[in-house]
């Protein structure tokens, strides 16, 4: 790769800003959809079309969540990448396949709350769980091949003693990489909006059903899940359109390219902020997360006694039964409302 197009910032602020912010979204993000794999896997006894596809979500999420510390160490290292060339290829691979399941994966969401909600006799409705798992492995294919460009080619840059990994800074692939990294925002983007405002609007047209508990947490749901996506990757995209609308000027302007890699972080942080669309999903996630914090902030009390009373019963046993309760409930209220 052609050494004028790599870009390393003397003093390199980059390095100084980006650990910190990988760090807590890889600590936060893996705790967060570590606990929604967990009440997924173990806790979710009825699955539905909207439960496999919030679990796809989760999925796409945690994926994301190992590629990090790679990218931290790479940071760490003012951007000195200390794997080889595959490496290299795999970890960008992975960054650019996750966070398009992530983004794909919260717009089929989004678009099921909006037949749900609009549409609620649609035929969409009423697939089965084997259809949309057939959906899922669909959509999860045509991201793999959507970023599979990513492993045909080297993104190593030399530039003096400093190898730097970095898919922006590809000549023969650029393009297609500009491209693919607009079109996963703006296509989603459009349809989230579409799907939030057709909900609202339906349910403001319904005004007795909108005063419903049920719709106005159907109209949480999607707000929620605008915001995270429009938070997360408009600033990066923003980023990236205006350093393609002033190449060359800004070809190794450290403003520039500041602001470049740390929006791409906050793309990362939909990882750490997906927990809140789980949160807002259902009744049950709510009461699973109470929970499970009332469980790990208790501290554990010795066993009682055979004539001990239900209400002097230690903590721990409370929280025993309360998880049991929380899984009783994931059974019978498991699909998103």
């Amino acid at each position: 790769m052609d050494n004028g197009s790599c870009c390393l910032i003397e003093g390199d602020p980059i390095s100084q800003v980006m650990p910190p912010l990988l760090i807590l979204a890889f600590v936060l993000g893996a705790l967060g959809n570590g606990i929604a794999l967990c009440g997924f896997c173990f806790h979710m006894k009825t699955w539905k079309p909207s439960t496999i596809y919030l679990f796809n979500l989760a999925v796409a999420d945690f994926l994301l969540m190992i590629c990090l510390p790679f990218r931290t160490d790479y940071y760490w290292r003012h951007r000195q990448w200390a794997f080889k060339d595959i490496p290299c290829r795999v970890a960008l691979f992975m960054l650019a396949m996750n966070r398009a399941g992530s983004i794909i994966f919260l717009t089929v969401v989004a678009v099921d709350r909006y037949f749900k909600v609009v549409h609620p006799h649609h035929m969409v409705n009423t697939i089965s769980n084997r259809t949309a798992a057939g959906i899922a492995c669909a959509l999860w294919t045509m991201v793999i091949l959507g970023t599979l460009y990513l492993l045909m080619e080297s993104h190593l840059c030399v530039h003096e003693k400093t190898v730097s990994c970095e898919s922006f800074i590809m000549e023969s692939a650029n393009g297609w990489h500009d491209i693919m990294f607009q079109l996963e925002f703006f296509l989603p983007l459009g349809i989230i909006l579409f799907c939030s405002f057709r909900i609202v609007w339906s349910l403001k047209q319904r005004r007795q059903l909108a005063r419903q508990t049920r719709m106005k947490k159907a109209t949480r749901f999607i707000v929620v899940v605008a915001i995270v996506f429009i938070t997360c990757y408009l600033p990066s995209v923003s980023a990236r359109l205006y350093f393609l609308w002033t190449v060359p000027s800004s070809a190794c302007d450290p403003s520039v390219h500041v602001a470049l890699h740390v929006t791409l972080s906050f793309t990362y942080m939909n990882s750490m902020l997906d927990p809140l669309v789980y949160y807002f999903s259902s009744p049950s996630f709510p009461k699973f997360y109470t929970k499970l914090k009332i469980c790990s902030l208790r501290p554990k009390s010795p066993g009682r006694s055979k004539t001990q009373r239900p209400e002097e019963m230690p903590i721990s046993n409370l929280c025993r039964k309360s998880c049991v309760s929380v899984a009783n409930s994931f059974q019978s209220r498991s699909d998103v409302q």
